[in-house]
């Protein structure tokens, strides 16, 4: 049986733990990504022939790790994306921050821009229409979140984070923009911020961030389950 570890499964859902370092959908490279990995492992499971249905629901970043949930079926991938359009589901992370913010918990609401995905004509436009292009692109939208710090060491904050939005990479550009870049991520502060914390990291497959819970409710019971997982041990000689 794959080594995926499974937190929750029905005969419509299933939540797995997703490892740092891996995609959470395929990209066009190859590389393995946990789509195939949970496909693979209800192929073997259930003895299915065949291409095996999976419905992406939500996504985490290739660096970060913790619970992702899929539909089994159909129904089970509408029910959960229903969640996610009105904001019923409460996702809750946990990450290591470079510094402590100056206030122990509160709520962070600004403005973030997030370029779209567009894939017409770009060899045939100029400098001037690509930059247009470019502009069209761009969107700005409202995020929100709520941190709380959990505790502080001598250099880093661990932070548990409650998301109000799902804007990309909401959490990472956030935590950046208030000064206390996530622990590990190049891509958002910690090489320009302070280099030295990138070589005591030590992990370029990762960051400091976990999708600790979940809450949601099952397809076809008006239930709800609140998956939860441990921090990463390794966590503690940071803290």
């Amino acid at each position: 049986m794959s080594t995926i570890k499974v937190l929750y499964e029905d005969n419509h859902i299933i939540a797995v733990l997703k490892p740092a370092g891996v995609l959470t959908q395929g990209d066009g490279s190859g590389e393995k990504c946990l789509m195939d990995m949970v496909k693979d492992y209800l192929k073997e499971k259930y003895n299915k022939p065949g291409n095996v249905f999976l419905g992406l629901v939500h996504r985490l970043d290739k660096p970060v790790q913790g619970i992702v949930l899929f539909g089994k079926t159909s129904k089970g991938a509408s029910r959960l994306s229903e969640q996610f359009r009105n904001h019923t589901i409460q996702k809750t992370y946990h990450a290591i921050v470079i510094g402590k913010p100056k206030e122990s918990r509160g709520e962070i609401k600004e403005k973030i821009n997030k370029i779209s995905f567009f894939a017409e004509g770009f060899t045939n436009k100029s400098d001037e229409e690509l930059l247009q292009e470019i502009k069209k692109a761009t969107k700005t939208r409202t995020a929100e979140l709520f941190y709380e710090v959990v505790k502080s060491g001598p250099k880093y904050s661990l932070l548990k984070i409650l998301p109000k939005t799902g804007r990309f990479h909401q959490i990472r550009v956030q935590m950046a923009n208030m000064g206390c870049p996530i622990f590990g991520d190049t891509k958002y502060g910690t090489r320009t911020h302070a280099p030295m914390h990138e070589s005591e990291w030590g992990n370029n497959d990762s960051i400091a961030l976990v999708a600790t819970a979940i809450s949601f409710k099952l397809a076809t019971e008006d239930k709800v389950m609140n998956l939860e997982i441990p921090l990463p041990e390794e966590w503690d000689k940071y803290l």
